[in-house]
């Protein structure tokens, strides 16, 4: 019998052995190299460094007001990405929830930008923002859109939340679409029954039964936006100057166009692990106890 399951397991092991050995060569053990050199002063090219302590750390949060800068931008960010993305695909799934023939045509619709990376998406948007956007502005006589979409930091802003939205929205849809479908009918029924409008169906009997799937929804959105780099590189580069560049954007520039200081990148890097962690935690641990009162 051992030798039963000795087998067993080794030829589990042996299935996943390539995914680990992968897994462990371009994630875990880059990961720890990271938090390694964060307290060296290694530039990424010499085989020579000297440890420096949390010095790196502490420069980062004391004497680097662009990191600072890249950092509360995007805190900003995360802000408005996790509400408007969660708001507005919940809206559009529950909008086609309720069209039985068109389901799938709208879902498809809604899915596709998702298909498109966020790069290509960027540069596309680029054309739309600094070609067609002022070309229908001045041809239409729309004043509100004759704007510097990517030239002025007030709008800039916004061109980054639309494209992001635009190219997020969907995957986000579609979660919420699996956990409508499993919403039990004969409670919306009920609760029609009892008087309530499709407002109040949604709020006390809808909501409360895709908890799980906000709480995934939220997860996801927020760790995608603390970690959004290519639509700001692509739309803006994290111009003009500095105005829109993100943490992930500044922690690049550090390793790889400044003075290569790759242990100080890396201690950036470390301080947005620990941001991102403890804002994780916090919506977890909101989200779950929503689920609990559910």
């Amino acid at each position: 019998m051992p030798s039963k399951v000795y087998k067993k397991y080794l030829s589990l092991l042996a299935f996943t052995a390539p995914a680990l050995i992968i897994y462990m060569i371009f994630l875990l053990i880059p990961t720890f190299g990271g938090m390694y050199y964060t307290f060296t002063d290694w530039n990424g090219l010499n085989p020579d460094y000297s440890f420096i302590g949390i010095g790196n750390i502490v420069e980062a949060l004391t004497e680097d007001p662009d990191f600072i800068n890249s950092l509360m931008f995007t805190l900003k960010y995360v802000v408005f990405m996790v509400i408007l993305q969660n708001v507005i695909a919940l809206l559009l799934a529950v909008l086609i929830e309720t069209r039985l023939k068109s389901k799938g045509f709208f879902r498809t619709i809604f899915f596709m930008p998702n298909m498109i990376s966020l790069i290509i998406s960027s540069f596309m948007w680029t054309f739309v923002f600094s070609q067609v956007i002022p070309q229908l502005a001045q041809k239409a006589a729309i004043t509100f859109l004759d704007h510097a979409w990517l030239g002025d930091p007030k709008y800039s802003f916004y061109s980054i939340l639309i494209v992001s939205l635009w190219n997020g929205v969907g995957y986000m849809m579609i979660i919420y679409l699996a956990a409508l479908q499993g919403v039990p009918q004969s409670l919306k029924e009920a609760a029609i029954i009892d008087g309530a409008n499709s407002f109040q169906t949604l709020r006390k009997v809808t909501l409360p039964m895709i908890t799980h799937a906000v709480t995934i929804c939220f997860f996801l959105t927020l760790n995608g936006a603390f970690k959004v780099f290519d639509v700001v590189y692509g739309l803006t580069g994290g111009g003009p100057g500095r105005s829109t560049q993100v943490i992930t954007m500044n922690i690049y520039e550090e390793a790889f166009s400044n003075n290569f200081r790759y242990g100080y990148a890396s201690a950036k890097s470390l301080i947005l692990f620990a941001v991102v962690l403890v804002f994780t935690l916090i919506q977890m641990n909101v989200m779950k106890k929503k689920e609990v009162e559910a």
